[in-house]
């Protein structure tokens, strides 16, 4: 068995099933990253929702959305700007 030390830091990628639930204090309502690419591609290459998914987040309810962001964490979305 091995411990580590309080200076050890051990931060594991957060499961898609760990994100925040939409409507909960510190998650965010949407995805984008305003790095919109969504004229001639069927994914956005920032928050990696498709267009219909873009168009219509105003009018999802919150289980909507919630699977939208499982969805898009399980791909590596959003993606931050520099780090694609």
């Amino acid at each position: 068995m091995s411990m580590t030390s309080p200076t050890q830091k051990h931060n594991p990628s957060p499961s898609p099933e760990a994100a925040l639930e939409v409507g909960q204090p510190g998650a965010a309502d949407s995805p984008c990253v305003a790095v919109c690419s969504t004229l001639f591609e069927d994914v956005c290459r920032g928050c990696g929702r498709t267009i219909m998914e873009v168009s219509n987040w105003v009018f999802m309810d919150d289980a909507e959305k919630q699977a939208v962001w499982v969805r898009i964490r399980a791909e590596g979305y959003p993606r931050r700007p520099g780090t694609t």
